[in-house]
């Protein structure tokens, strides 16, 4: 039988979990809970601790809600370090972001373990403080295959997007996708994207846009515009991926400490994420298939009031239930 392992977070984290674990629970997935973020380094003093990292490596798929608390912010020890932890210790360097809306269907492809985020860092005797970002050749190759092996299995069409006309680092970037195009997929049809005017396209055009793949700042920043043109953070999710062991799949909102514990979390990017989990994790596309078209069903007739409607949490996850329930006795 399968295994998740599950970190419920901070702030509404808790709450949007709930929901993904009765999700679970339908579908027979068995689960364990384990401390993780903020609420960790309270009552252990580290965001990642050590049996939670082994439950982790343990298990065939690791479901992380938002973590982050304000009253840690600033501080030595942070929820974030956690996350920046847990991805490089599961080696999950591919990151995938769906941005779905009438008419667009992006999937972008960001490097998660490289680059400015875990580059040397520091301030110099002279008081300059630096990020170095850094790429391998073959940290490259690997998130490029992803990305073309992703493009080919939906519209075949690929955007590679960097900053080639300044950091050098993009040289190496652009060479690598051409060289991986022309010789190991040549049905991708690859194009090259500068990351600024890129950043248009999507707010523009982003009906026109399939598959992107791009390093890890770049990513980050592009992946969040997707989700605002398509319906808003509260509705992404994201799986994390490496080339063997668990993936990591979580929504990409914060942990909305202002709205924690009132009940009213919209829970459908964890439920989302649960799906990718289903798809990516473990080989059950036809249940990620049947629980993405549930939470669809559930947005129009519970909405929450991030969208316009009156529906707590709960009712969200009661609607996506009775959804998949009315599926399956069609």
């Amino acid at each position: 039988m399968s295994h998740v392992a599950v970190l419920p977070g901070d702030g509404i984290g808790p709450e949007v979990t709930a929901q993904a674990v009765r999700v679970l629970d339908a579908f027979g997935i068995a689960y364990s809970k384990h401390a993780f973020g903020g609420n960790a380094i309270l009552a252990q003093g580290t965001p990642l601790p050590e049996d939670t990292l082994a439950a982790c490596r343990r298990a065939d798929a690791v479901l992380l809600a938002a973590v982050g608390l304000p009253e840690l912010e600033g501080k030595p020890v942070r929820p974030e370090q956690g996350l920046l932890g847990l991805r490089k210790e599961l080696g999950v360097y591919a990151n995938l972001r769906p941005a779905r809306a009438p008419g667009i269907d992006i999937m972008i492809v960001r490097e998660l373990v490289g680059g400015l985020y875990f580059g040397e860092k520091g301030i110099r005797e002279d008081g300059t403080w630096f990020d170095t970002c850094e790429y391998s050749r073959p940290e490259v190759e690997r998130i490029a295959r992803r990305g073309f092996e992703i493009a080919g299995a939906r519209g075949g069409r690929l955007t590679s997007v960097d900053k080639v006309n300044v950091m050098h680092t993009s040289r190496l970037w652009r060479d690598v996708v051409t060289q991986m195009g022309s010789t190991l997929y040549p049905d991708v049809a690859v194009d090259h994207a500068l990351v600024d005017s890129f950043a248009m396209t999507i707010v523009q055009a982003p009906e026109t846009i399939d598959t992107v793949v791009t390093e890890n700042t770049f990513g980050d920043i592009l992946s969040d515009i997707a989700a605002a043109v398509t319906g808003g953070l509260g509705l992404a999710a994201s799986a994390s991926l490496g080339d063997d062991g668990p993936g990591l799949f979580e929504p990409v909102h914060g942990s909305a400490p202002q709205i924690a514990g009132r009940g009213i979390a919209n829970p459908a990017a964890m439920l989302r994420s649960v799906a990718l989990l289903l798809d990516h994790g473990l080989g059950r596309a036809a249940d990620a298939a049947a629980l993405e078209a549930a939470v669809d069903t559930a947005l129009q007739i519970a909405p929450t009031p991030d969208l316009g409607g009156t529906s707590t949490t709960s009712e969200v996850g009661d609607a996506v239930l009775r959804a998949l329930d009315s599926a399956r006795t069609l």
